[in-house]
């Protein structure tokens, strides 16, 4: 299972990958549940992860930088 597969949600390479893995499933009505498209799906999930990554980083460097304003604020109201 993936998440939202919604093109605006991801980079252009992974909408890619999610697009021909669509095709495939479209394709292969049947044969799609004996694994035909698990190697596109493979790349899709690897994909997807990279971005979950990247998503994840971001917000915990966005955290850091909050908390240390935060601390400075809090610094500057001890010291008046």
């Amino acid at each position: 299972m993936h998440t939202d597969l919604s093109a605006h949600l991801h980079t252009p390479a992974c909408n890619k990958l999610i697009e021909e893995l669509q095709a495939c499933h479209e394709k292969n009505a049947f044969a799609k549940f004996v694994g035909v498209c698990n190697s596109i799906d493979d790349k899709v999930v690897k994909c997807l992860k990279g971005e979950r990554i990247a998503r994840s980083a971001a917000n915990r460097a966005r955290a850091r930088e909050r908390q240390a304003k935060y601390k400075e604020k809090l610094l500057q109201g001890e010291t008046n």
